[in-house]
C-alpha cells in the first residue's frame, strides 16, 4: 500500500509547517514507530488508523493512501 504521509507533512502550503513524525503519532495515539514503519510502507495500517491519519491532515482516506497495482 503506497501513501502520502511524509509529503504530507512536508507539505507547508496546506497545513502551514512541518508535522513531526512524533506529533502525528501524539494526535492518532500510535507511536513514531508505527508511523515511521507506515509511512515506509513496512506496515499496513488497520481502517481506522488510515482514518486517523487522513483526518490529521484533512484529507480523505483515498487522498493520503492507495492499493498498489499487485495488492
Amino acid at each position: 500500500m503506497k501513501n502520502n504521509i511524509k509529503q504530507e507533512r512536508y507539505d507547508i502550503k496546506s497545513n502551514g509547517k512541518i508535522i513531526t513524525q512524533e506529533e502525528l503519532a501524539k494526535n492518532t495515539g500510535v507511536s513514531r514507530q508505527t508511523i515511521h514503519a507506515v509511512e515506509k510502507g513496512k506496515f499496513e495500517p488497520s481502517g481506522s488508523l488510515m482514518m486517523k491519519i487522513a483526518r490529521a491532515f484533512k484529507k480523505s482516506v483515498e487522498q493520503m493512501f492507495e492499493l498498489e497495482k499487485n495488492d
